[in-house]
């Protein structure tokens, strides 16, 4: 697995590269591209982190794993590559932002376009063995991803963390709530999104907070 991440990421994230477990995950994680299909592409395991620097960053949004299925996952959570069917949840997302701010929905699901402007689309589990959900789970990855986000709360302040059914709402125990602003609600998936999903308006509210605090509001269609 070759880290490739930018140095912004790098800088405050270089004594987990060095310890016991992360070196561990990166053999496990070798083994299992050579010997399986896994997603995302290789190149692609930490893109969430080249698209959106640490100083860029204005919200992060909490997935559980990347997509199992061919040609989806790219390395941002929800997201999915140009030109590939949107997933359910991503369609769901779609649905809320169409009539949350009033836009047509999307017709990529690619949130490349997201990330860019300073949103962080992290999973707590950066890969998966193809059509095997869960597989990767449980190997080093979430001791990883929750100290980025223990770093974002620490480095930072005024982040927008969205926080989408019971896993995601489980991190927020690492966010500094005096620090940062944190919307919960369930998950976009078919079988939670008509329990509070849809009627959220977390992107509305996300950019109200944003301009009230001189921050530029971000684009989500």
């Amino acid at each position: 697995m070759e880290l490739k991440i930018a140095d912004s990421w790098k800088n405050i994230l270089q004594h987990e590269f060095d310890k016991t477990y992360f070196k561990d995950l990166t053999n496990f994680v070798k083994l299992e591209y050579k010997n399986h299909q896994c997603f995302p592409k290789q190149e692609d395991i930490f893109a969430t982190f080249n698209f959106c620097s640490l100083d860029d960053l204005k919200v992060v949004i909490i997935g559980q794993d990347p997509y199992h299925g061919e040609h989806q996952a790219n390395g941002l959570c929800f997201s999915v590559q140009d030109g590939i069917k949107h997933p359910p949840s991503l369609k769901n997302i779609f649905k809320e932002i169409s009539t949350d701010l009033e836009q047509e929905i999307p017709q990529s699901g690619n949130l490349e376009k997201w990330a860019k402007q300073g949103v962080l689309l992290l999973n707590a589990t950066l890969t998966v063995r193809a059509h095997e959900a869960g597989s990767h789970q449980k190997k080093g990855w979430e001791t990883f991803t929750d100290s980025v986000i223990k770093q974002i709360s620490n480095k930072k302040e005024n982040v927008v963390f969205l926080l989408w059914g019971k896993f995601a709402e489980s991190k927020s125990i690492l966010i500094n709530l005096d620090k940062h602003t944190v919307f919960t609600a369930p998950h976009p998936s078919p079988l939670g999104a008509w329990r509070g999903w849809f009627g959220s308006k977390h992107f509305s509210k996300t950019n109200i907070f944003l301009e009230g605090i001189g921050e530029k509001a971000i684009d989500w269609y």
